[in-house]
């Protein structure tokens, strides 16, 4: 990927470091020559012309040389002492004379070389040389550290990376299921491509556009999309790139990075996770000065800039209710688009999308798949569809069928199957009764959707079965009966359980939790009792991310509503448990099937029920899940 760079000067090349050690290598091989002749060579004694010529007579000496301005004599006990001898030669010809007689009675050779004078290069090799080379050696060291330094202390560099269009690769072919989020971008698009029409009116561009949505609903897709489409540079940046630990660091960051958008105008500046810097500024015990510098200069600089020049900022985040007001209001981020779940057309658009480049069977119904998904975002179904492609590799097949789509769906929602976990007869048996339960209140109630699977195999999210049910259409709205069945659904596991061994056991806890949960809401949230009305008594934070709530009431009244809650679910227990007594039979039937199947299709299911009651009136579940 081509990045543009906004430094026109040429880049310095770093010296690798294995060149240092070369040349410390190099060093210290030629100190080692200087010293170690320095430290094994043999020592001078300066003595009397006559003592030499002495010692020559009686033989004490094996080696005469005339070097220069001395005599030097190497004694007989050299090894010993490891000492020469030496005096002055002073151009005496009658003493070296007599030196000379000395020498050749005794019969030793002698040699009068001519004086030495010690080269001048061969100072600057031995000694010069080194010197130099150290020197060198140590500036270079000392400014490797200073740029290490300066490259630590310059905390306001910005580290963003600025891509060109063509590096993003996106349009808005590769955006599906967010038809209103890229309407709402388009028109940006066309002001960057082409603003005279805008200016010609007095209309501006707006500064910034907030992406509001949960994870994985495309958020930084649209955004290089936008990109992408406009032909225009992409800064990318997340928010807690800007967040150091050092006081100001951040806010150097933001006005670096504004002057190179800038520089680069017309472009865009996408900051993900924006919530990093632009949480409220509360002022309470606690705060983070760095953060809110830094949230400071960001508001500063979104009021200076120009955006007649092309600069638009596209901000994400799944908290928005944390936001700071400031940054919200007119002039900054002019426009919230909302990027949430795809419905489903929406989901069968985007496993279009991820299966361009996947070959697939020709029986694949992506309708099917995106009814069997609701609530899944972009990313959950990319990883649907590429879990179908493993799934098939695995298989040594070399084309994704809709068996393996089945799979992958399965594999998301509950996890893979534990094969290896063995449940006793005991346990198998209660499972299959809890399964069946679930289905058989299913299929009898009236505003529920048809089952398409029951199985009783163990799977690694830690549920020992399910039932799985897809929606022939979509839902909105769901009124009071369709959640109190929902309700007598979930119920109706412990329920069977109840029926057939007179006992319960802990396997029903999941559902619990949901039915629970449910019926708080129907009175709390949706105002769906009539003992407490239309009224809210709960607050829910963290829309888009996982969603807490706490009730807004008095302690009497929480009190009550406990009790409304255990009200609603024992009246639906109640009328589980009656169902599935009146049609005990059929609840044996079945699960003595599955039983032994360990898992049941939807056409099965309704082919037993069929067989044990054939003037009951089933809703008919869709084939290829």
């Amino acid at each position: 990927m081509a990045n543009i760079n906004n430094n026109n000067q040429p880049k310095k090349r770093k010296i690798p470091i294995f060149v240092f050690y070369i040349i410390f290598i190099f060093i210290v091989i030629t100190i080692s020559k200087m010293l170690v002749p320095m430290l094994t060579a043999p020592d001078y004694k300066e003595i009397k012309l006559n003592e030499f010529i002495s010692m020559i007579e009686n033989g004490e000496a094996v080696d005469i040389e005339f070097e220069g301005s001395r005599y030097v004599l190497k004694p007989a006990d050299f090894d010993e002492t490891n000492t020469y001898y030496e005096t002055g030669r002073f151009g005496n010809d009658h003493l070296e004379y007599d030196i000379i007689n000395a020498c050749k009675e005794a019969g030793l050779d002698y040699s009068t070389p001519i004086p030495k004078n010690t080269a001048i290069w061969e100072i600057l090799l031995a000694y010069v040389l080194p010197l130099v080379i150290t020197v060198v050696f140590f500036i270079i060291m000392i400014r490797s550290m200073n740029k290490r330094m300066s490259g630590v202390m310059s905390f306001g560099k910005n580290t963003g990376k600025i891509y060109a269009q063509k590096n993003t690769g996106k349009t808005f072919a590769d955006v599906a299921g967010q038809e209103e989020a890229k309407q709402s971008l388009v028109e940006i698009i066309d002001f960057l491509n082409s603003p005279g029409k805008y200016t010609a009116i007095g209309a501006k561009l707006p500064k910034g556009a907030l992406l509001i949505g949960p994870p994985g609903t495309g958020k930084t897709l649209l955004a290089k999309a936008v990109a992408g489409e406009a032909k225009v540079p992409f800064f990318s940046l997340s928010g807690s790139e800007f967040v150091e630990m050092f006081v100001g660091v951040g806010a150097s960051r933001v006005r670096d990075l504004f002057k190179q958008a800038l520089d680069n105008a017309p472009c865009i500046i996408f900051i993900d996770e924006i919530d990093a810097i632009g949480k409220s500024r509360d002022n309470v015990m606690g705060g983070n000065d760095e953060r809110e510098q830094t949230l400071n200069q960001l508001l500063a600089e979104m009021d200076g800039f120009d955006s007649s020049k092309g600069v638009v900022i596209l901000a994400a985040t799944n908290r928005p209710e944390v936001l700071d007001k400031a940054l919200l209001r007119p002039g900054r981020f002019d426009r919230r688009i909302i990027v949430d779940l795809p419905d489903q057309q929406g989901r069968v658009d985007i496993l279009k999308v991820h299966a361009r480049n996947v070959i697939m069977e020709s029986d694949v119904d992506f309708d099917v798949v995106a009814r069997a998904t609701p609530g899944a975002s972009g990313a959950d179904l990319a990883n649907i569809v590429n879990e179908a492609a493993l799934r098939a590799v695995r298989a040594k097949r070399t084309r994704v069928s809709q068996r393996e789509m089945d799979e992958a769906i399965e594999v998301i929602i509950a996890g893979e199957e534990k094969k290896n976990r063995v449940m006793s007869d005991k346990e198998k048996r209660i499972v299959s009764y809890h399964e069946t339960g679930h289905a058989l209140v299913t299929a009898l109630l009236t505003n529920t959707e048809p089952v398409h699977k029951i199985t009783i195999i163990p799977r690694t999210s830690g549920t020992l079965g399910y039932v799985m049910q897809v929606a022939k259409k979509e839902k909105v709205l769901l009124n009071t009966e369709e959640m109190l069945e929902e309700i007598t659904i979930l119920t109706a596991g412990r329920a069977s359980e109840k029926l057939e061994f007179n006992s319960i056991t802990t396997g029903a806890s999941n559902d619990i939790e949901k039915a629970t949960e449910l019926a708080r809401k129907m009175i709390t949230v949706y105002g769906m009792n009539d003992e407490f009305g239309f009224v809210n008594r709960e607050k829910r934070t963290n829309k888009y991310l996982i969603e807490r709530s706490s009730l807004e009431c008095s302690d009497e009244t929480a009190t009550r509503i406990d009790n409304e809650i255990q009200k609603v679910i024992t009246e639906c227990y109640n009328k589980a448990y009656q169902l599935l007594n009146e049609h005990k039979a059929t609840l044996d039937r079945i699960a003595g099937v599955l039983y032994e199947k360990e898992n049941l299709t939807g056409s099965d299911f309704i082919q037993l029920m069929s067989e044990c009651e054939p003037d009951l009136e089933l809703k008919k579940a869709d084939e290829g899940v």
